[in-house]
């Protein structure tokens, strides 16, 4: 077995990595094989990042013939009891199950379920509609961040290489399969930037400025839309945008922009208790029947669901979900729900930041319908 470590120098993470745990209790992981599962194929390389010394290093075990397996693992091992927080990309499906059933092959008493952690591909995998990723490959991602690498070999293009080092134990070969697990650690340490997009959809969202403003759809019909300015708790690494629900955002750095339609007309609310109603044919309106009794009889009809309302001219705006109420709607029967602009909300930033994130948390939805 070999073992090989760098020091990273001045390397750093792409994220603020103390929101997730200490430093010092991190470890990434990454680790090669010959195949998917673990008891018909061979575990060959198990590479870390770590901090230490206020610096991040990385540390890999290799095989160079298929029998070390189980030395590779063992030092791991050994090395990952000063750790409690494991870092991975794909590692809840692959590497960690793949590494626990190495431990029980080789009846070596060590549980990972005991290790906290974050699995970057599980992380990102909800928002990859939302950014208009291809996929989750790490490379993918790592081309979505601007993230180059000299490595040119995949996972399973390694393979062979790593055969090939058996028999020949030619350098060359060596430095390949390294060069690409290394790029693995330390691309990890960059992508970690991606965590900015889970941010922006799971910490508070700040609107630091509404205006109105009007527009002219493709029809060169004439809108109105009210413009939110964004502040986010993490800057994102890339810029972003996307559309969705008549709603359009866009992102840069620490700032956001978010267009939502403005709807000045006429709009229903309808009581739930329509039995207790009447409704009037001739005003369009329905009243309590506490109220009623001043109305003839043959002016007035027991409210239904689909009646039982009053009209109310105002500005509104649109939601996907009753976060606001009262909730308005053009038609008993239509799906799309509104809520009036009130004077109180316009002065309410606490009802605007709720707003934007109800607005994203929509769009990001959209995505996945």
């Amino acid at each position: 077995m070999k073992i090989v470590q760098k020091d990273l120098g001045s390397k750093k993470p792409a994220y603020p990595i103390e929101r997730l745990a200490n430093p010092e209790n991190i470890l990434f992981l990454d680790i090669e094989t010959t195949g998917f599962t673990a008891k018909s194929s061979n575990l060959y390389l198990i590479g870390c990042a770590y901090f230490k010394e206020d610096e991040w290093h990385t540390i890999q075990w290799i095989a160079e013939n298929y029998e070390e397996e189980i030395t590779v693992l063992k030092s791991f091992l050994e090395f990952c009891l000063n750790y409690n927080f494991l870092i991975h990309f794909n590692g809840n499906r692959f590497d960690i199950p793949y590494l626990q059933q190495k431990c029980d092959i080789y009846e070596i008493p060590f549980l990972f379920e005991v290790y906290s952690g974050v699995d970057l591909y599980k992380r990102i995998k909800p928002y990859a509609q939302f950014l208009k990723l291809t996929d989750c490959k790490q490379k993918t991602i790592e081309n979505y961040l601007g993230i180059t690498r000299e490595d040119v070999f995949s996972g399973g293009e390694l393979i062979n290489q790593y055969h090939d080092y058996v028999c020949s134990h030619n350098e060359s070969l060596l430095d390949a399969i390294l060069l690409h697990n290394q790029e693995d650690l330390v691309g990890m340490l960059d992508l970690l930037s991606i965590l900015a997009f889970t941010d922006l959809f799971n910490l508070p969202l700040r609107v630091m400025k509404v205006q109105a403003n009007y527009y002219h759809d493709y029809e060169n019909k004439k809108r109105q839309e009210i413009v939110l300015n964004l502040r986010f708790t993490t800057p994102l690494p890339v810029p972003v945008s996307n559309a969705g629900n008549g709603c359009y955002f866009t992102g840069h750095a620490m700032d956001g922009v978010l267009k939502v339609p403005l709807y000045e007309e006429e709009m229903k609310y309808f009581y739930s208790n329509y039995k207790d109603y009447y409704y009037l044919p001739e005003e369009d309106v329905a009243i309590h029947k506490s109220v009623a009794t001043f109305v003839d009889k043959e002016h007035r009809n027991q409210a239904t669901a689909a009646n039982c309302y009053t009209r109310k001219q105002s500005t509104y705006l649109p939601q996907w979900e009753m976060v606001f109420t009262p909730f308005y709607k053009r038609n008993y029967r239509d799906r799309e729900i509104f809520f009036e602009l009130t004077d109180e909300f316009k002065t309410s930033r606490a009802s605007f930041n709720k707003y934007a994130e109800h607005i994203l948390q929509s769009m990001l939805m959209n995505d996945y319908s």
